[in-house]
């Protein structure tokens, strides 16, 4: 099995060395920056598979940082904040990270999402692929990573497309938003759903035009319908 490198950008040294041995143990090379300058170095230097990022950090904070590495890769990047705040969870999904944790945390579910993640980003084996799936004037073409409405390309990130492709799959069945958890981010409810709706709300305005609509199931969660 080929190590995977995770990178761990956090100036507390204590949070650090904490990632690192429950990482360690799980067999991942881990590699540390104290600040946002740093990191954005040491991110060139490795290209880790994933990247746990700190959101106040000396010299560019965790959003900075977020936004520069989003504009060249889509490398999978769960944010830690101190604080519990909406703002900074909702702020911190829509610059393009996958997920979050609030300090403190238990770094067993740390590692559950790391694994989680990585698991949904790196195949192991060859899709079986029956072609592009077709709802009225939307193609997804799950080979190319591709949506069109009305023969136009929508530009989707990674979790916005899986999202569609789950909700079309299941089409008029309400999915619950810890299902979606598990479909889309690979991982059992863990107690917040917040990531589900962002990501919902964003693929919404994406589509635009689309056939699919997403119906939001008041206390359940969200269900795709032809429309």
């Amino acid at each position: 099995m080929i190590e995977k490198t995770i990178l761990v950008v956090d100036d507390e040294p204590h949070i650090v060395e904490l990632v690192k041995l429950y990482l360690g143990n799980e067999g991942f090379r881990v590699e540390s920056a104290n600040s946002g300058r740093t990191a954005l170095t040491k991110f060139a230097e490795v290209q880790p598979s994933l990247i746990v990022l700190d959101l106040m950090l000396p010299e560019l904070d965790g959003w900075e940082v977020c936004r520069q590495i989003r504009r060249d890769s889509q490398v999978p990047i769960i944010m830690l904040t101190a604080r519990s705040e909406d703002i900074d969870k909702i702020v911190g999904l829509e610059i393009g990270a996958d997920d979050y944790l609030t300090k403190p945390f238990n770094p067993r579910e740390l590692v559950a999402r790391v694994k989680a993640i990585l698991r949904r980003t790196t195949p192991t084996e060859p899709t079986v692929l029956t072609g592009p799936l077709e709802v009225g004037n939307t193609v997804i073409d799950i080979e190319r990573h591709e949506v069109t409405v009305n023969g136009a390309a929508v530009e989707l990130r990674t979790k916005e497309f899986d999202l569609l492709v789950a909700f079309v799959q299941h089409l008029g069945l309400v999915l619950e938003r810890d299902k979606l958890l598990n479909l889309v981010w690979g991982y059992e409810y863990f107690g917040d759903t917040r990531t589900v709706d962002v990501h919902v709300a964003h693929l919404r305005d994406r589509l635009t035009g689309s056939n699919v609509s997403i119906q939001t199931i008041r206390g359940l969660g969200y269900k795709a319908i032809e429309a």
